[in-house]
Order: structure tokens, then sequence, then C-alpha cells
């Protein structure tokens, strides 16, 4: 048992043999490398022609920029149609003037300002669609001489004014017709649509000249229907359409129009909050129906049906 391990220690051992190795490809030649980087390059381009085009970076800001664009223009082809009256005091039969503070129009030989608002063309005979309380002074008992001033705009852009002569008012409905004499090329009516499709939470836009900054445009939406509000004769107007879209001083008797702009009602109220004659955001027109109802018999009788009868 003792020779063994002698014997392994007396016999060479095997000697060490390192693995074959396969003999290594020769280096490539150089037109070889020439022609892979060639091929490299045009799967890469063959790769970048077929993607997609990158999205710009502008999408969203290029889909607001079209909305301002289509805002712009429906002003532009709605504002025409719309007017700023002015209602003025000189001295009546009496001889007296109306109060010692309100503002003086120096066109009109220094008379005074007794209010301002809005109305609309609605044909080209020369009507003029406007709240009455803007132009209910008028209608008085003549101790005071009123006289109503009616700024226009023709199709080229250019501001005229003319007399405006009240042929017909509704108090229930808040609606009156002036009348002026102009040549039916320079006026542009208005497009009047309907209000009996109406839905909450679609656009609406008010032109007016709120404080009497002349064609004011605010925008906003349809936030109720079916409201009810005070009219001057102290009847409820039914009906009504609430909007956010602000009305102010000034803005009575302007149309509140669509996205199409087509008039969808006469912008009539708003409720202030108290002490601050500010909007309060909660405003209301007479819809278009009523008025569509109502403005042929002024014009044809100088009032409503319900008050002929």
């Amino acid at each position: 048992m003792a020779l063994r391990p002698l014997l392994h220690l007396l016999l060479p051992s095997p000697p060490h043999r390192s693995p074959i190795l396969p003999p290594s490809p020769p280096p490539p030649s150089s037109s070889a490398t020439t022609r892979r980087t060639a091929a490299a390059a045009l799967l890469l381009l063959a790769a970048a022609a077929g993607a997609p085009p990158p999205r710009p970076a502008r999408a969203a800001a290029e889909l607001e920029d079209v909305d301002e664009a289509r805002v712009v223009r429906l002003f532009q082809e709605a504002s025409p149609s719309v007017v700023f009256i002015k209602d003025l005091v000189v001295a009546g039969p009496q001889g007296r003037g109306g109060g010692g503070e309100e503002e003086v129009d120096e066109e009109e030989g220094g008379a005074k300002v007794e209010g301002t608002g809005s109305g609309f063309v609605w044909d080209s005979a020369g009507h003029i669609v406007t709240n009455y309380h803007v132009v209910a002074k008028l209608a008085g008992d003549g101790s005071v001489f009123h006289r109503c001033k009616v700024f226009l705009e023709d199709s080229s852009g250019k501001s005229y004014s003319k007399e405006g002569t009240l042929i017909g008012c509704d108090p229930a409905y808040d609606l009156a017709v002036l009348k002026v004499d102009a040549d039916s090329e320079k006026l542009r009516p208005a497009l009047i649509g309907t209000s009996r499709d109406l839905r909450v939470g679609q656009s609406c836009f008010a032109i007016g000249n709120p404080y009497g900054y002349e064609h004011t445009l605010t925008t906003g939406v349809v936030s109720g229907l079916g409201r009810e509000i005070p009219s001057p004769s102290g009847r409820a107007i039914r009906g009504a359409i609430q909007t956010d879209a602000a009305i102010n001083a000034g803005n009575s008797g302007g149309p509140l129009i669509d996205s199409y702009g087509h008039v969808i009602g006469v912008n009539t109220a708003t409720f202030t909050r108290k002490g601050s004659g500010i909007s309060s955001g909660v405003n209301f027109a007479i819809p278009i129906d009523t008025v569509v109802q109502s403005v042929p018999n002024l014009i044809v009788y100088g009032t409503s049906v319900s008050n002929r009868f």
C-alpha cells in the first residue's frame, strides 16, 4: 500500500496541453468595411423615410389660434349690426332741462345725456330693436323733451349717427322699436336665430356698449334656461336666458349671439353685488323667439297684442 504513492511521485506527470483554438479569421479588407458602412447608412435612411413625421410641439396652441380666429371673424361680421343709443335731454316746452350733473353732448348743442344703451338693426327699413327701459323716457309726458341719437356702422366700418324715433314699445317684455331714416344699403340687419333649441353649456357672445365703450365683445356660455326676471311693467318675463357673458350698464338692448352669429336673445338685465354695482356674472337675455313674436306688432301697431285687446 506504501508503494503506490511512491510510484506516483517517481513517474513523470503527463505534459500539460493548451486548448487548441480555431485559427483567427484574417482581418477584413478596407473594401469590405466600406461596403458594410454604406449598407448600414442605407438602412438608416430607409428607416427615417418610413417613420411618421414628428407631431408639432405647438399643436394645442394652434387649436387655440383656430378658436381665436373664429371669434374674431364672428365679431367682425356681427358688430356692424349693433348700434349705440343715447337718450338726450334738451329744454322742454316749459324751458326746463333734465338736471344739473348729467353728461353733456357738445355735438348736440350741449344736450344732456340722460342714458345710454345698445340695440341692433332689425331690417333694411331702419327699424332698431332695443330694451324698453333704454328709451322709456322718450314716451314721457312732454315736460322734458327727449331726443334719441343712434350711432350706426356701415359695411366699410365707418360710423355715423341718425335721429331715432320711438314707434312701438312693450314694457311687459322690456322691448322697444326705434326707426332711423338711413340708406338701406348702409344698414346691416342682424341674423335672427332661434332660442328654441338652446342647450346649457353652449357658447354665446354679447356685443354692446357698456359704459359708453362702443362695440364691446364679451364671451360666455348659456348658464340656464327658462328663468323669470322682472319687467318694467312689473310682470315677470318668463323663459329668459341666463348667461355668464358679462352684461353691464350700456349693454342693455344689445344682441346675445350664438357661435354662428345668429341673435338668440336681447341682453336686458344683470344681478350686481350689493352696494358695488359690479356684475355678479348672473346675466339675462330675452329669448329671441319672444322678440320675433312681439316686434312685428310693435312696428305695425306701436304696441303688443296684449295691450290692444
